[in-house]
């Protein structure tokens, strides 16, 4: 996910320029793949070494020691000791600020970070905080340091370290400094919500929620009002000298037409790309669910009532907009859930790998696993009817138009097993997950449809971090599914 324009070329991620510190993991031939591959008998550890490591969590630690000697493939227990650390391992960066924790937490190749994956990079160790003090601050820094992004600009999707830190793109928009990249996409701002109210569920600390994150909640609310676009474009506008279209937006930077209808617009997908239609479905799911989570806290004192029921009137206003402007009646699947729509009647059939994708939302608690319509969409995106799948010799997939056709990625095939409760579907996705990372030992953004050597981004800390998060929940839930 991310911008990463900049490090690809034809779809290929330019890997071989990124290594981080302790590991002798390279990728020196994107097209093929190392001549010399990973012996399969000795799978040596390739975190950094100790002294190197970005953030120690003895939680962590205690668990991967649990879990690995329970996977008896050795390669799928040697991808899991690397990747489920990796967020913590490679990309926190932890101080004080104000006498506050703040935690800046890189997506990887770029030192930057999205508020997206910075919360999505952390949320599998989040059951473990409780136990784990260090852990705790952890979570604290970044709900800090997300809740100043905001406050920043709620249109933009990523941050550098601080004003003068880091690169600028110079887009026809408004680039405030300490601002790496402004597109506007809903998931940005819901991801803070979930991260923050499952702390709250967890942990019972309310000291972090403090009168700037309120601040934070407010300003988010009033964003998705206003993209709404009831009453006119509003005040936000993109466009990108570029020679690659969906880096930037049509419609003189504010979007193809729409009619407003209740769903909030988003310029942008979670892959960084520009929708087509503005009205982007599971992202509307997804900002419908953490409308609740607000009102829910409003419920219990974090929040003011009015606010609360603010929140809870637009959830329920996106809730009839999908059921009127989000679904189609497909011929071969029944009822399905667009991926956009644009209010007068357009609508577009696919789905990316980046989520929210319309397969994660059960994992994203937007919608039930059970549900009729998502059953059928989830049937429509997994097969050849959906532009973005993709079968080859080394597996089948989603990918998107981020990296190209024939590339799939490895986020599709995690969110698969994520959201299944059939074994012999969780088991096939594993399979091809362990034969996918080229012999590198991490997940990687996307790999080619024939050629796992063929990869993009040797250094995607989100997918390796979520790559543990499945093994985790494999191993509370069948552990025996572990046993390939």
């Amino acid at each position: 996910m991310n911008s990463r324009r900049k490090f690809l070329k034809k779809g290929l991620g330019l890997s071989s320029l990124f290594l981080w510190p302790g590991s002798d993991l390279l990728n020196h031939s994107i097209l093929g793949g190392d001549d010399s591959k990973q012996s399969q008998s000795a799978y040596t550890s390739l975190r950094p070494a100790k002294g190197d490591r970005k953030y120690y969590s003895q939680a962590v630690e205690d668990l991967i020691l649990r879990i690995k000697p329970e996977i008896k493939n050795p390669k799928l227990a040697w991808l899991f000791e690397n990747c489920f650390p990796n967020t913590l391992d490679t990309t926190v960066f932890f101080s004080e600020k104000n006498s506050r924790p703040d935690s800046f937490i890189i997506t990887g190749d770029i030192h930057s970070m999205w508020l997206r994956d910075s919360s999505a990079q952390v949320w599998p160790y989040l059951s473990l905080v409780k136990s784990d003090p260090s852990l705790k601050r952890l979570f604290q820094g970044l709900i800090n340091r997300q809740t100043d992004c905001i406050l920043l600009d709620p249109y933009a999707n990523a941050f550098n370290e601080g004003p003068g830190i880091g690169e600028v793109y110079h887009d026809l928009t408004e680039i405030k400094p300490g601002i790496h990249e402004r597109k506007w996409e809903i998931d940005s701002l819901c991801y803070p919500i979930r991260l923050a109210y499952h702390y709250w569920k967890i942990t019972g600390d309310t000291l972090v929620l403090d009168s700037r994150w309120k601040e934070a909640m407010k300003t988010i609310l009033q964003t998705f009002i206003v993209q709404q676009r009831k009453k006119d474009k509003g005040p936000y506008h993109f466009q990108r000298e570029t020679a690659v279209l969906t880096d930037t937006v049509a419609g003189s930077g504010f979007g193809n037409p729409i009619r407003p209808n209740g769903l909030i617009c988003s310029m942008f997908r979670p892959s960084d790309d520009s929708t087509i239609y503005a009205f982007l479905i599971p992202s509307n799911l997804f900002a419908k669910r953490c409308l609740e989570y607000l009102a829910e806290m409003s419920d219990h004192g974090l929040l003011d009532k009015a606010f609360g029921d603010q929140c809870l009137g637009l959830s329920r206003e996106i809730d009839q907009a999908l059921d009127q402007f989000g679904t189609y009646m497909h011929p071969k699947y029944g009822k399905i859930l667009a991926y956009e729509v644009d209010g007068f009647g357009n609508q577009l059939f696919m789905d990316d790998a980046n989520v929210p994708s319309l397969l994660a939302l059960p994992y994203l608690d937007a919608i039930s696993v059970n549900n009729p319509v998502y059953k059928n969409t989830r049937a429509f995106v997994w097969s050849l009817d959906n532009p973005y799948f993709f079968v080859g010799s080394a597996g089948e997939g989603i990918g998107g138009p981020h990296v190209g056709l024939d590339y799939i990625w490895p986020m599709s095939l995690i969110m698969k097993a994520l959201t299944s409760n059939q074994p012999n579907e969780i088991q096939a996705c594993l399979r091809t997950l362990m034969g996918s990372d080229g012999d590198k030992g991490f997940m990687h953004e996307s790999f080619f449809k024939d050629n796992p050597g063929n990869f993009t981004r040797s250094w995607f800390a989100w997918v390796n971090t979520l790559f543990g998060e499945l093994i985790v929940k494999i191993y509370h839930e069948n552990p025996k599914l572990l046993s390939l």
